[in-house]
């Protein structure tokens, strides 16, 4: 199926110092154009969910959605965000991706909805192999609009963390490889930027 897809950009970067990690450049081109050229050709229409000043992102032609909930809570506040944008255009699900994240897989939207599929629920989320069990990377996730006041109650009473939403609804998983390297991979540090510039070359 087809799917709209929404980067999560909402954060506050407090790790790099502030400001909007996505446009930190990597190997000649920012982080976000690295995560647009991989969600693109995957979904239909893309949205960027990021807060402040949306004219800020005017020279990437997306449409931006704020947090609809206040205070910064966290991705799932831009998961609602993008539930809401698709629920206009009738669409049934959303996928997301983290836009710090430049490596992740070509195949992100296919096995996330054939792993939703194959387990009979609505929610997928990628993981990679660990040393006991699967370890999820919660931005990375297939997540329906009829779920999107479900979500909207449980922001209201605090709930930040994601896994304990998703697991709550009985959330699939889609394993991916993390060879050579975690393909999920995150800057968070100037340590991690440069790591990414090695794994770029």
């Amino acid at each position: 199926m087809t799917v709209p897809g929404v980067i999560l950009a909402g954060g506050l970067a407090r790790r790099m110092g502030g400001g909007d990690k996505g446009r930190l450049m990597l190997g000649g081109q920012s982080l976000l154009s690295h995560v647009i050229t991989r969600l693109r050709p995957q979904v239909g229409d893309l949205a960027l969910n990021a807060n402040g000043d949306p004219a800020r992102f005017a020279d990437l032609g997306l449409p931006v959605l704020a947090d609809g909930v206040a205070d910064f809570p966290g991705p799932l506040a831009g998961v609602l965000a993008g539930l809401d944008w698709a629920a206009l255009s009738g669409a049934s699900h959303i996928v997301t991706a983290a836009a710090d994240t430049p490596f992740f897989p070509a195949d992100l939207v296919s096995r996330l909805s054939d792993a939703a599929d194959a387990a009979g629920v609505q929610i997928a989320l990628a993981a990679t192999p660990g040393p006991q069990k699967p370890l999820r990377h919660p931005t990375f996730g297939l997540w329906p609009v009829a779920l999107r006041d479900d979500l909207r109650a449980a922001l209201a009473t605090g709930l930040r963390k994601v896994v304990l939403w998703t697991d709550a609804h009985g959330a699939a998983t889609a394993l991916f490889p993390a060879t050579p390297f975690d393909p999920f991979f995150n800057v968070n540090t100037p340590e991690d930027l440069a790591r990414a510039e090695r794994m770029a070359s």
